[in-house]
């Protein structure tokens, strides 16, 4: 399996297992597929301890822990492509970048209204290459992380940063949907994102 689609774990100085989301720890690295079904089996069957052939402790809520520290990491990234210049807000400036088909991840706020939803959804799907969708965080999270008040569209320009933190939001959508299940529940003339696969136009 390839390394952006695994989790990597540390034993930690006092024999528990530590997430290394970022595979920069020292010690023998024990990785596990990017989910949360397969982080709960190796805890719960001790195979962390199998693989490193000495006895680790893997806390129960491990798989919790690696959800709050991607959802975290995947957050944080788009502050830093905000201040790289990938990264635009705002509904007139994100449609524009739509047209031009330059977007690769379309970022919307959980909570917006789904008139804008249903707006810039549609602009999406018009795109010579529809972006994927997020649409984990709520505005003012998208707000803390990005320097404004409420952010409720941004789009994550294509590129190699889009590329690299696209790896992290693969092994998010292991431990969470991307998109809120109340999105499905809208009428059909207000539903924005398409239902199929998680993320994607």
């Amino acid at each position: 399996m390839a390394e952006d689609l695994l989790i990597r774990f540390v034993p930690g100085p006092g024999g528990d297992v530590v997430p290394d989301l970022a595979a920069k720890l020292p010690g023998r690295g024990l990785w596990v597929a990017a989910d949360r079904t397969s982080v709960e089996t190796a805890s719960r069957k001790g195979l962390f301890s199998r693989s490193a052939k000495t006895r680790l402790a893997a806390h129960p809520d491990l798989a919790d822990q690696v959800d709050h520290l991607l959802f975290r990491r995947v957050l944080d990234g788009l502050g830093m492509a905000k201040r790289a210049g990938d990264l635009i807000s705002g509904f007139e400036k994100v449609a524009s970048a739509l047209g031009s088909g330059r977007v690769a991840w379309l970022i919307e706020a959980s909570d917006g209204a789904p008139d804008g939803r249903r707006k810039i959804g549609n602009a999406a799907r018009r795109s010579a290459k529809p972006p994927q969708v997020l649409g984990t965080y709520s505005a003012s999270e998208l707000g803390l992380a990005l320097g404004g008040e409420n952010v409720i569209h941004s789009a994550f320009l294509a590129g190699r940063g889009a590329d690299r933190w696209a790896v992290d939001v693969r092994r998010l959508s292991g431990f969470r949907p991307l998109l809120p299940p109340s999105w499905r529940e809208e009428p059909p003339d207000e539903i924005a994102i398409p239902h199929g696969r998680p993320g994607e136009l």
